[in-house]
């Protein structure tokens, strides 16, 4: 069975993902960065921008040695 977005139509296999896209129309942003006050409309982008803050690279490129906070930038 898939979930449809009421207000786009986009559909989604697991409830939760509709539920979490639905943020996107209301505005709510769940998750607020205690270290600078900026807020995001799900986990997984709240997450990522933890790597602003701790400084971490987990991303290093084979060839430089140069390191990165998010994969895609290897491939530039």
């Amino acid at each position: 069975k898939a979930f449809t977005c009421p207000e786009c139509g986009k559909s989604f296999k697991l409830i939760s993902n509709l539920r979490a896209h639905h943020h996107i129309h209301t505005g709510e942003k769940l998750f607020p960065c205690a270290a600078c006050g900026k807020s995001f409309t799900t986990s997984y982008k709240f997450i990522r921008h933890q790597l602003i803050h701790s400084g971490e690279r987990p991303y290093c490129c084979a060839d430089c040695g140069k390191s990165f906070n998010r994969s895609y930038h290897l491939t530039r």
